[in-house]
């Protein structure tokens, strides 16, 4: 694999000067953002979807939706956030769709451009013409779509009647909530059945699953790998996106090597956010997790444990977890992730690479990492224009002086105030 820096690129880490204690509020989750869009502008009737996620892949999952016929009005905008008015409009065809470096928009949308009677090209970053989608273009054309192409770049057209398909969603989770979120637009709705290794992220199969029964569609999903949607309407709703939990992890984290607290106000009691797992994998790591009238609080004491987990279902967390497990006064096995190595890069080989740089010992294995703590030292950490990459760095620097990041700007992929966020929570405030 490759990385390139450059001077100008480089972000300094902060190290942070003792204890941090901050309470964090944190933007909407791009996860249900990206979820809700694509259902509104599916739905029956003009809907609403509040405080969503201002970022990135956020907004080119907006400017696809617009690009196959769907009104998007943007109001109460913050640099993060924004309160989208979503009007419907018949799927139009003739349009080319750029799908940056988001797995979202390059699963969710083919299957609604199945439903043009025009052709829609799609296109992305060269990373991700290298992630897995060739399951889903095939299960498009056995629902009955034309489709050229196996990867980006490819063009889908419809109709599509929907029906049953066998595919193997061992890559990624998002292959099947593709094709659910669409399918009750379809002439025959759709089964989908998945045969092969287990599915990674599961949590985010039931986040769909669950925002489609709430917008009101049949959606069967009692025998083990199998989805019916049944055809109908989807409901024009009023929605209000969660906190992303799985971006409060580089903050958690930091209560847990400095020995400090950071709250997150706002996390639910109840969620389908794979970043809910924070609150164990974290306490099994050495820290004090507690509900509180302000959020939820993270407490360290300076000490990291170790840790022997399974991430198959959280696998957008083992950066984090890998980061804190280089900062560990014991080993660690990180299990369940081989599917990591087809995301926005191999992260696998990333972490092991970047967290060797600095010193330390990590060990690729079949399915995940193995660390065995060391004094780590400073140096720059590349992030492999990955978010999640760059955020453990960060991580790392807090307790490690002279670590630098490159291209600390590719966290706006799901987080765009990262950078000042960071500075802010080491102020004491965020």
């Amino acid at each position: 694999m490759s990385a390139t820096s450059s001077a100008t690129s480089l972000w300094p880490a902060p190290t942070a000067a003792g204890p941090v204690r901050a309470t964090v509020r944190l933007p909407g989750s791009k996860s249900v953002t990206n979820r809700a869009l694509p259902l509104a502008a599916l739905a029956e009737g003009p809907g609403t979807v509040r405080r969503a996620l201002r970022s990135r892949d956020a907004d080119l999952m907006a400017a696809a939706l617009r690009a196959l016929g769907a009104g998007l009005t943007p109001s109460e905008e913050t640099a993060s956030s924004v309160d989208w008015h979503v009007v419907p409009g018949p799927i139009r065809g003739g349009v080319s769709i750029d799908v940056g470096l988001a797995g979202t928009v390059m699963r969710f949308v083919p299957p609604i451009a199945a439903l043009a009677d025009g052709e829609v090209r799609f296109d992305g970053d060269a990373a991700a013409r290298r992630r897995p989608m060739g399951p889903l273009l095939a299960a498009l054309r056995a629902l009955g779509a034309h489709v050229e192409g196996d990867a980006l770049p490819c063009t889908v057209r419809g109709p599509i009647r929907g029906g049953e398909v066998t595919i193997d969603a061992s890559a990624s989770s998002q292959l099947v909530s593709g094709l659910l979120l669409a399918a009750a637009r379809f002439e025959k709705g759709v089964t989908v059945r998945h045969s092969g290794p287990p599915v990674p992220s599961m949590p985010h199969i039931q986040m769909t699953v669950q925002m489609l029964r709430e917008a009101g569609v049949h959606v069967d999903d009692g025998e083990p790998d199998v989805w019916r949607v049944e055809p109908g309407p989807i409901a024009a709703r009023d929605l209000v996106v969660e906190p992303d939990l799985s971006n409060a992890a580089p903050f958690l984290a930091a209560a847990l090597v400095t020995g400090g607290t950071v709250t997150v106000p706002d996390w639910p009691e109840r969620t389908t956010q794979p970043g809910d797992a924070l609150r164990g994998l974290l306490t099994e790591m050495g820290a004090t997790v507690t509900r509180t009238p302000e959020g939820l609080a993270v407490t360290g004491t300076g000490r990291v444990s170790g840790i022997d987990a399974d991430l198959h279902d959280v696998g957008e967390l083992t950066p984090t977890i890998a980061a804190l497990a280089a900062l560990a006064d014991g080993p660690s096995t990180l299990r369940g992730i081989a599917h990591l190595r087809g995301h926005e890069t191999d992260r696998l080989a990333a972490l092991a690479t970047e967290i060797n740089r600095l010193g330390g010992d990590v060990r690729e294995t079949a399915d995940g990492l193995e660390i065995r703590p060391r004094p780590l030292r400073g140096g720059v950490f590349h992030s492999y224009e990955d978010h999640r990459m760059a955020t453990a760095g960060a991580v790392i620097g807090l307790v490690v002086p002279g670590v630098r990041v490159e291209n600390i700007a590719t966290t706006a992929k799901t987080l765009p105030e990262f950078a000042r966020m960071w500075a802010r929570m080491l102020e004491g405030d965020a």
